[in-house]
């Protein structure tokens, strides 16, 4: 297919990124082609022109900061009538998209691992059919998706769209405790990506609770619990709780401040 993205900054550039490798044309424009530049040697065509890239493309993804929105829907309205467009901006309704332009609206939520194609996105639209096949193809190319209901996007901006930058949080945590024990740098970053990357597969595989893995990593009086001892007396789990409740407060705030403008 034909896709434009508008607005190729991180998320966007990623999205244009993963949509040309699994073999669409896909025009990306940003204000800055320099910053742009990168997205060629996949075969992305950058551009300045949204417009004109939304009269040539078959499907839109809008990726602009919220307060952009009402502005670029406003310019690329008439480009983008009737055509499916997918918007991953952060707080803003599908009722909103629809008021500033009349397209076939979807909400998305991918998150920056999109670059390698292990994003979680979960999407909502009133679209069906063959649209909806078309969507989920398109969400597909950058990992898992999954429709959910409308009232759960913020949530979900707030867990997984953020979520990665909470797991480097933890996963610097890890690194550096290697470090702090005598690892080499090396050893300490390779350990604790796989140790990562294992865990999560581990329970993909297995849809096993998270405890279950803990329960069996804990042995009475070993090394674990008193790791885990220190982690409760730290209370990272509720600084992970009050981290998806900011972030999700944020998204809600976002939409609301696009309303009042």
């Amino acid at each position: 297919m034909k896709v434009a993205v508008v607005g190729a900054g991180t998320i966007g550039g990623a999205i244009a990124k993963a949509l040309a490798e699994a073999g669409h044309e896909v025009i990306a424009t940003r204000r800055n082609l320099e910053k742009a530049g990168w997205l060629r040697e996949y075969g992305v065509t950058p551009s300045k022109n949204n417009v004109g890239a939304a009269e040539w493309a078959d499907v839109v993804f809008i990726a602009v900061k919220p307060g952009k929105v009402d502005e670029v829907l406003r310019e690329i309205r008439d480009p983008i009538n009737g055509k499916l467009v997918i918007s991953v901006v952060a707080g803003v309704s599908l009722k909103e998209l629809s008021d500033l332009a009349g397209a076939r609206f979807v909400r998305a939520m991918p998150n920056i691992a999109v670059l390698v194609k292990e994003s979680f996105t979960a999407y909502t639209t009133e679209v069906e059919g063959e649209a909806l096949k078309v969507v989920e193809n398109l969400l597909g190319s950058f990992g898992k998706c999954l429709r959910v209901e409308e009232e759960h996007m913020d949530a979900i901006t707030g867990l997984s769209g953020s979520g990665p930058a909470y797991v480097t949080v933890f996963l610097e945590g890890l690194i550096y405790g290697g470090l702090r024990v005598g690892l080499p740098r090396d050893v300490a970053k390779t350990a604790s990506l796989q140790t990562l990357l294992g865990t999560a597969k581990l329970l993909m595989e297995t849809d096993g609770h998270p405890a279950e893995v803990r329960e069996g990593v804990i042995t009475p009086g070993g090394t674990t619990i008193d790791g885990v001892f220190e982690l409760e007396e730290g209370k990272i789990r509720t600084a992970v709780m009050k981290a998806v409740d900011a972030a999700t407060k944020k998204s809600r705030l976002l939409s609301r401040t696009l309303k009042t403008r």
